[in-house]
């Protein structure tokens, strides 16, 4: 289940399969779900504008997608914990990084496997 997108400008110095490999047993020992459940896309941004528009900037953006029902602390925690992460896999400077949880409703959210 946690859907993971990982948008990254195209010059960002990120190690992403390391990333992912890390990424995937600390989401699931935060929110209680399985290494198996975790999915991780990643997306080089083909266009951006960061800032003031000038050159040398880049930016990650992580975006967790989980299932409803964990409270705002442990999405909290599960935030902080991905940052953490996330400063240790990139490199650079003036890069700015984000991550964001966010609940899916269970109402209308399907996924199958085949």
């Amino acid at each position: 289940m946690p859907q993971i997108f990982v948008d990254h400008s195209s010059g960002t110095a990120l190690d992403r399969r390391a990333f992912a490999a890390e990424l995937h047993p600390l989401v699931a020992a935060v929110i209680n779900t399985t290494v198996e459940a975790c999915k991780t896309r990643f997306r080089v941004a083909e266009e951006e504008f960061l800032g003031d528009g000038g050159a040398g900037r880049s930016a990650v953006y992580v975006e967790l997608k989980v299932l409803a029902g964990r409270s705002p602390q442990t999405r909290a925690e599960l935030s902080e914990a991905v940052l953490g992460l996330l400063k240790r896999y990139v490199t650079g400077e003036r890069v700015h990084l984000a991550v964001n949880v966010v609940e899916l409703d269970p109402a209308v959210y399907r996924a199958a496997s085949l």
